[in-house]
């Protein structure tokens, strides 16, 4: 097995043209007498799926070293599955990245990135070496398209999809980090969105039940089971079990390009799973059971639960729009279908379902994304919590009794640690004596100590100066003595 280093060759080499006007590339004699002529170049071969053999040569480098070291780069990329061409642009990346992400991502999510990319991204960063890429020439495209007046929703959408690309190259150590990150934009808040109360909601059933029957079974179906719309719109008969009260998510109708419909596996892993169905949901299944001429008939879209008159499914943008114009006919605020899914959730939580298992009845993948999204869209079971709360409080209040008062006492803090003497007279208690002493009485008063005359202040002289000595002779006051 040959190393890195033994595959492929570092020279140098210059523009410099003959009489015939030819380059004279290596020949050139001028790099063997001056050696700042001319820049650095490899070359090496790479497999090739044909039968040719494919050189690549790259240019341009300054010293011997750098183009040794990018030889050696290309040649781990090369057994690491990936192009580390010096000169790859980014448009040459991405269209690379998107061939790989075929095999993977599906039809609809490959729709949406393609978009981006040929319609986005190539046209104002293709012409940019992936090497050279940075966060100015990132900043510039998004000052741009605001400047032109592109949604900012859009455009977090375009650099979305540049940072999965990106982030793909620090993986496979194409890049040594992702320009990409920090986001130039954050992303925008979502939009307020409308849940209808439980009166529209019936208001809309009541009238499309007159109108529309196979919208109102559609719409008895999303409310009473959460479902998305796609997961709906892809039931096929053989995946419900009336008997059993379930049914099975299996599939989920897409459109690419808001054109070609597919059937495609659900948005997440959890939501590949049974649901419950209620006596309501089972009752519109059975009208929509009772409508089909004959269900085992092969029709294009199968043994589609809801599906046109000549049994083809029904287009998502169909639905839409013709759900909006029932809700107008209705006279109920305006939403989308997908927020029958809230809708669904919000009577679960109002009815004090734990949340816990409405998050299982949705099929999140986690209950952080359930909390997340729906628990903030009721204010009846906020105001449910907030009662629950006062009732829990106002009931503990009145089980606890309140502290007795302390009956009165004659303590003194005053007095503390002081033995407080009864008024009542102490009873005398005898002790044997001896002879020619007094009988001693028992009493609770400590001996009190022998009182010592005060003396009195010396007298003092004119000058209200104490004497400094006693008096000694007849002279008075004999001096102090310095």
């Amino acid at each position: 097995m040959r190393s890195a280093t033994s595959r492929g060759r570092v020279y140098r080499r210059c523009g410099c043209r003959d009489r015939q006007h030819q380059q004279l590339g290596a020949r050139c004699p001028r790099l063997a007498a001056e050696p700042d002529h001319g820049r650095w170049t490899f070359a090496v071969d790479l497999p090739s799926p044909t039968s040719r053999r494919h050189t690549v040569r790259r240019s341009g480098f300054p010293t011997q070293e750098a183009a040794t070291a990018a030889l050696h780069r290309m040649l781990e990329g090369e057994d690491g599955g990936f192009s580390a061409d010096p000169n790859q642009t980014v448009a040459d990346y991405l269209i690379t990245w998107l061939t790989a992400k075929a095999l993977i991502l599906k039809p609809t999510t490959m729709a949406r990135y393609r978009n981006y990319v040929t319609a986005d991204l190539i046209p104002a960063l293709g012409q940019v070496r992936l090497d050279d890429l940075g966060y100015s020439h990132i900043a510039g495209f998004v000052h741009t398209q605001l400047a032109h007046g592109r949604g900012k929703v859009t455009i977090h959408r375009c650099l979305a999809t540049l940072s999965s690309a990106l982030g793909d190259a620090v993986k496979h150590h194409r890049l040594s980090h992702n320009p990409a990150r920090p986001t130039i934009i954050p992303r925008p808040p979502a939009a307020e969105r409308r849940i209808w109360t439980l009166d529209e909601a019936t208001r809309f059933l009541r009238y499309c039940h007159a109108v529309d029957p196979l919208m109102a079974d559609l719409v008895e179906v999303l409310i009473g089971t959460g479902m998305r719309k796609g997961e709906a719109l892809g039931l096929h008969w053989s995946d419900v079990h009336l008997p059993e009260g379930m049914l099975f998510i299996r599939c989920t109708l897409s459109a690419v390009d808001n054109n070609r419909l597919v059937l495609t596996a659900p948005k997440t892993r959890s939501s590949k799973n049974w649901i419950a169905i209620s006596p309501r949901v089972a009752t519109a299944l059975r009208r929509r059971r009772a409508a089909d001429p004959d269900p085992r008939q092969t029709s294009p879209g199968g043994d589609l639960v809801f599906h046109r008159p000549d049994g083809r499914p029904l287009h998502p943008e169909y639905v839409l729009n013709h759900f909006h114009y029932l809700a107008r006919q209705a006279a109920v605020p305006r939403t989308t279908v997908h927020d029958l899914r809230h809708l669904a959730a919000t009577i679960s939580i109002t009815a004090d379902v734990p949340l816990t298992v409405v998050s299982k009845t949705l099929r999140h993948s986690t209950l952080s994304t359930t909390a997340n999204i729906y628990s903030h869209l009721t204010p009846q079971a906020a105001r449910t919590a907030v009662n629950a709360i006062d009732t829990a409080l106002t009931t503990a209040e009145h089980k606890v009794h309140p502290p007795k008062p302390r009956p009165p006492c004659d303590h003194n803090p005053r007095l503390h640690n002081q033995i407080t003497v009864s008024k009542a007279p102490a009873r005398a208690i005898s002790y044997a004596t001896t002879p020619g002493t007094c009988p001693a009485y028992a009493t609770t008063l400590r001996p009190q100590p022998p009182k010592t005359p005060k003396r009195p202040p010396p007298p003092s002289g004119g000058s209200g100066l104490r004497p400094a000595k006693t008096l000694v002779g007849t002279t008075g006051f004999e001096p102090a003595t310095p």
